[in-house]
């Protein structure tokens, strides 16, 4: 893909999990400039270790709540920033809700400004408890906004309306990704989602925790290929809604043994209730993103499980 070759990109949220992988193959496909914007509180520093040396890449400590400066053109601007596990977004109520909105505002306003595409990475959290299966980019969803984790849905509902008001009423380039379950190196393993969450069980040889009785589904894609799916759907011409994930659902209770298998450890596997509005069931149609992106998922969850493994193995 020559897309981004001479390009000036911005990655709002780039000491993140996802955003770290993104400035990497931005600058793999011979990107001119890539600028991380971060705040540091759930990205890290470390994750873009491998950067740093790239006389091509720079890093700048900010809150994207706050106007937002960067010298120069500006082709693309990725705005990935924001808590997105379920004990970040427990704590840090406010500052998701504020992220989801002033946030993007300003990267809206700064891609206005430099005549840049904007992609604006959603979430399946988006369609909540669904009652369509699987769920496609045309459900509405099925989210209160009263509980306890809806300040990140509803932050990414508001997100995408923001996005679509500035393509209709300025004319702005924009792209919404809808993210499903992704997984990968460079998760932090306490951040209470359910990869790392057996994958440390796992390595420390204890019991799998699930939540309900693991009946509950999910759809795992590795980071390596939502990765692919970003830089494929903002390289486009499509402005709707896309989903990316991998449509390949799963039991918790499989995954949990899936996880127990590659890793070579772990116990037994025992039941905690259910959290409340937890989704019973999750998995992406992505009809579109074949159709218009010629994307789909390609990492089988046993290879992409090793690789994950590995790296918190290292991490140790």
């Amino acid at each position: 893909m020559n897309t981004y070759r001479g390009k000036r990109i911005v990655v709002l949220g780039g000491a993140g999990f996802v955003g770290s992988f993104l400035c990497e193959r931005l600058l793999r496909e011979g990107a001119e400039a890539v600028t991380a914007i971060d705040n540091l509180v759930t990205g890290n520093r470390r994750n873009l270790a491998e950067l740093e040396s790239d006389a091509r890449f720079d890093f700048v400590h900010h809150d994207i709540c706050n106007p937002i400066t960067v010298k120069g053109p500006v082709d693309y601007v990725f705005n990935l920033a924001s808590p997105a596990s379920p004990i970040d977004y427990a704590q840090l109520w406010l500052e998701t809700m504020r992220v989801g909105s002033e946030g993007t505002l300003r990267g809206l306003e700064l891609a206005e400004a430099k005549k840049a595409v904007f992609l604006q990475a959603s979430t399946s959290e988006i369609y909540g408890d669904p009652l369509e299966h699987p769920q496609r980019e045309s459900y509405s969803g099925n989210v209160d906004p009263t509980k306890p984790r809806s300040v990140y849905d509803e932050a990414k509902r508001y997100a995408e309306s923001l996005v679509s008001a500035f393509r209709r009423s300025r004319g702005l380039s924009t792209r919404i990704v809808r993210i499903f379950n992704t997984y990968g190196p460079r998760m932090r393993l306490e951040d209470g989602r359910v990869v790392p969450a057996f994958v440390g069980q796992a390595l420390r040889g204890e019991d799998f925790t699930l939540f309900g009785d693991g009946s509950q589904t999910r759809s795992f894609c590795f980071v390596d290929d939502l990765v692919d799916g970003l830089v494929r759907l903002a390289a486009s011409d499509v402005m709707d809604p896309v989903n990316i994930g991998n449509p390949d659902e799963r039991t918790i209770k499989s995954f949990a043994e899936a996880v127990r298998a590659a890793a070579g450890s772990g116990g037994a596997i025992v039941s905690r209730p259910l959290p409340e509005g937890d989704p019973k069931q999750r998995r992406p149609d992505i009809t579109r993103a074949r159709t218009l992106l010629g994307w789909e998922p390609k990492v089988p969850l046993d290879e992409g499980l090793r690789r994950t493994i590995a790296w918190f193995r290292a991490q140790r």
